[in-house]
C-alpha cells in the first residue's frame, strides 16, 4: 500500500492552490473540513450504536443464564 509523504501533500497543496486560486482555497479547506467532521461523526455514531447493540444482546443473554440456573435449582 503506497503511503503519502510531505511532499506529495505539498505538491497536492500546491496544485490546489493553482487551479481553485488564493482567495477561494481557505474556503475549500473550511469545506473539506466540515465534510470530514461530519463524517467522522456519523462513524462515531454507528460505532456507538453497534456497540450499545452488543451490550443489550451480552445483557440478554445474562439474564437468561441466570433465569436457566434459577430453573436448575
Amino acid at each position: 500500500m503506497p503511503t503519502i509523504g510531505w511532499f506529495e501533500i505539498l505538491i497536492v497543496v500546491a496544485v490546489a492552490i493553482i487551479v481553485l486560486g488564493p482567495k477561494d482555497f481557505p474556503v475549500m479547506l473550511k469545506k473539506a473540513g466540515s465534510w470530514i467532521g461530519t463524517a467522522k461523526r456519523y462513524v462515531n455514531n454507528i460505532q456507538n450504536e453497534v456497540s450499545n447493540i452488543d451490550v443489550d444482546i451480552d445483557d440478554e443473554k445474562k439474564n437468561e443464564i441466570k433465569k436457566e440456573n434459577k430453573d436448575n435449582e
